[in-house]
Formats: C-alpha cells, sequence, structure tokens
C-alpha cells in the first residue's frame, strides 16, 4: 500500500517503519534461517526475488507492512522526520504485516473486508521483550486511525464493490507457536475451532468492532501504546524506491 509510504508510528515500545529498499538485504538474511521460513510458512528467495517483493508490499492495495525497529531514542519525536538510515537499519528486529481481501456476504450487497495479519520478531535476542505486543497494538491503532483511507485504496484495485469497514480480523499461527498465540489471544483473538488445521495452524479471529473498542480503551494506559505518534519518514527519499 501506498498509505504509509512516508509514514512511521512511535512509540516508547517500538518505531513502525516503512518497509523500503534499504532494508532488503538484512531481511534477505532473516529469511534464510530455517526456523523462520518454518514459523512463517516461507520458501527462501532470491535478493533479487526480496526486491521485487518490497516493491510488491509497497505498491500493491492490499497489502499493507512496517519493519519492526527499537523504539527511537527519543520516541517523542514531535513533528521531527526520520532521517538515519544507518540508525533505521540497525534497529530492524522484525516485521508487522495486514493482507486485505473480501469475502461474499449473504445478507449484504457489498463483500465484507478481511484483514489477515502476520508478526515477526525475527532477532532471536529480542524475544520475549514485549516488542510483538508492542508492535501488534502500535499496527491495529494505525490500522482503525487509517480505516476509511486504507479502504479506500484497497477498493481502487477491486472488480466488485468491498465494505467500508472491515469485518474482522484474523491470524494464521502454528500449533506448537503458544507464545504467539497467547499473545493474539490476550488481546481478544479466538481460535475458529479446537483442532488445528491440515496444515498444523490455528486460525484466530476477532471483530472489528472489538479491536476498535481495544486500541480507544488501551491507548492512554497500555505501556505498548504509550506515545504513539505519527511522524515523517525520509530515509528512502531519493533511491530506487517508486
Amino acid at each position: 500500500m501506498r498509505i504509509n509510504e512516508h509514514t512511521a508510528v512511535s512509540t516508547t515500545k517500538v518505531l513502525l517503519v516503512p518497509y523500503s529498499a534499504h532494508h532488503v538485504p538484512k531481511y534477505h538474511e532473516w529469511m534464510k534461517d530455517p526456523e523462520i521460513q518454518e514459523l512463517t510458512a516461507s520458501e527462501p528467495l532470491s535478493v533479487e526475488e526480496e526486491y521485487a517483493m518490497q516493491r510488491s508490499w509497497r505498491t500493491d492495495p492490499d497489502k499493507l507492512t512496517f519493519i519492526i525497529c527499537r523504539p527511537a531514542p527519543d520516541h517523542r519525536l514531535g513533528s521531527s522526520a526520520i532521517r538515519d538510515r544507518a540508525l533505521d537499519i540497525q534497529s530492524m528486529i522484525g516485521d508487522v504485516n495486514l493482507f486485505l481481501s473480501t469475502a461474499e456476504d449473504e445478507d449484504e450487497a457489498s463483500s465484507q473486508v478481511v484483514g489477515e495479519l502476520e508478526l515477526m520478531i525475527a532477532e532471536r535476542g529480542e524475544h520475549r521483550k514485549g516488542y510483538g505486543r508492542g508492535a501488534l497494538l502500535a499496527f491495529l491503532a494505525y490500522i482503525v486511525k487509517h480505516e476509511s483511507d486504507m479502504l479506500q485504496e484497497f477498493q481502487a484495485g477491486q472488480d466488485s464493490g468491498a465494505g467500508s469497514q472491515f469485518d474482522h480480523f484474523a491470524v494464521k499461527i502454528g500449533q506448537t507457536n503458544h507464545g504467539s498465540i497467547a499473545l493474539f489471544e490476550s488481546l481478544g483473538f479466538s481460535k475458529t475451532s479446537v483442532e488445528p488445521s491440515y496444515f498444523g495452524e490455528y486460525e484466530l479471529r476477532v471483530s472489528r468492532d472489538v479491536v476498535a473498542a481495544l486500541v480507544t480503551s488501551i491507548g492512554s494506559s497500555t505501556v505498548s501504546l504509550d506515545g504513539y505518534v505519527e511522524v515523517e519518514y525520509l530515509c528512502h527519499a531519493g533511491n530506487a524506491d517508486t
């Protein structure tokens, strides 16, 4: 998606920045890890394919992504723009993604919009430090805040009409990834079945209204969202991103 091309999200816990070309070499190294490949159900790509994938994430109207970074030294950046590309790369620890799709609603003229989430903390030394929760909360807050503009961009690439709001959000998690399952359940997601799928995954879902209420209720009191501010992101200015 283009919507977040020049926007970073800063909180006391994490800094989310748009996935840009200069992130690709480090991201490519992450994805060589067999454990990460298994957890993300991903096949290894060449570095050229990884650059093509980054461009797809930037331009496709059904995909939204941020790179997760350690928090900015001064998370309350105010009107300051993020320009330090070297620090940006050094601080990378994972990514958080949203795939948008439609599902037909038999009772409505338009299709339901579904958002499928993915979350990865790739740096092993940064596990169990609250970065995943902080990134997910900040990402959901961004989605709720920009829902209308996101869906306008998504609808422009659709042949049929889509709803003006998300219907629900979903995530698929491997049955042995107990930490991720617990994280999403703590934020209101519920398993859609007692048993995992044929592929050994649980699907968890939460309604759009529950997410909106969650963001509203915790925004001022949860450390993971403390200091939420959107700032201009200029690290990819002048590079190959288009």
